[in-house]
């Protein structure tokens, strides 16, 4: 019996250390100021996606300007081209860190929608 999850569920990532969009703080903290391009590439998920990559709930915001919608877009790419079952969702309004948004109408559909797609999963029951 391995380690993999049966399942990721990922709120705002931060996936590339190599992009444009790329949540500069993360880039620092984790691999230094100045990194290492092979070690950075090496770090950015959306490069190390496989046929064995769980598969993924991906869930965003447009006007997140901390960890921009774009690394949820090439996750979910990634794992696409890889054949990975995956969602996305990425959501026009909201910042960063919403928890439940249990107070807005759109956003707090949120947890709705990763509830109907673990139970079309098999991984909830009804």
């Amino acid at each position: 019996m391995g380690s993999r999850p049966d399942f990721v569920v990922l709120a705002y990532p931060v996936i590339s250390m190599t992009a444009e969009y790329s949540h500069k703080q993360s880039v620092a903290a984790l691999l230094g100021e100045h990194p290492d391009p092979k070690l950075a590439r090496q770090m950015s998920t959306e490069f190390q996606v496989t046929h064995e990559t769980p598969p993924t709930f991906l869930f965003s915001t447009n006007a997140d300007m901390s960890v921009p919608a774009e690394n949820s877009v090439a996750f979910y790419l990634a794992l696409r081209e890889a054949g990975v079952p995956a969602e996305i969702h990425v959501f026009e309004n909201g910042g960063h860190g919403l928890g439940l948004a249990a107070g807005d109408p759109a956003l707090g559909e949120w947890s709705v929608l990763l509830r109907n797609w673990l139970r079309g999963r098999g991984l909830v029951g009804g």
